[in-house]
């Protein structure tokens, strides 16, 4: 088993069957996990903030920092690693509020929404997802069978079903 951590404001793309994408402490970030059960890609986004629009000197040196570039990114880098759009099956987490002076801000809260709508905007329905609250989560996504598991509180959860390949349109 090949381990590749997703850090804060990063995104990793794979076709390796052996490889567990991973990203830890998720406050208000959120996790975009995106995996294609025929092509066997995977790809795993951890974004801090909603919108590009907030630091574009930022946005330009870390797409991955925000959820318009970011979730933009990942899923042209799956595209390109050989996954089908049609077939990808997205799942989200994070978005937490977050005690540390950010609940004004509701930055949990307008990453999901953010998250959402781009996502609807591409065409993609999210299948699963473990949002809100006020616990941090680890994300882990297995790119061979594309099952993804939350941690909270120390206790690994799957998020979703584990997808069947489909047809190979």
């Amino acid at each position: 088993m090949t381990q590749m951590v997703v850090g804060i404001s990063d995104c990793k793309v794979t076709g390796d069957p052996d490889a567990v994408l991973t990203t830890y402490a998720l406050g208000s970030c959120i996790a975009v996990a995106a995996h294609d059960p025929v092509s066997a890609v995977g790809g795993l986004l951890h974004y801090m903030l909603p919108e590009a629009s907030l630091d574009r000197a930022k946005a330009e040196s870390n797409p991955y920092m925000f959820a318009d570039t970011g979730i933009t990114g990942l899923l042209n880098e799956v595209c390109e690693g050989g996954a089908n759009r049609r077939r990808l099956v997205v799942r989200i987490a994070g978005g937490a509020q977050v005690v540390n002076g950010h609940e004004v801000f509701q930055i949990g809260k307008r990453n999901y929404l953010a998250a959402r709508k781009l996502l609807w905007k591409a065409g993609i329905l999210v299948s699963a997802e473990r949002v809100g609250g006020g616990v941090s989560r680890t994300v882990r996504l297995e790119v061979a069978t594309g099952r993804t598991w939350v941690r909270e509180e120390g206790v690994d959860q799957p998020l979703g079903e584990t997808p069947r390949p489909r047809g190979g349109d």
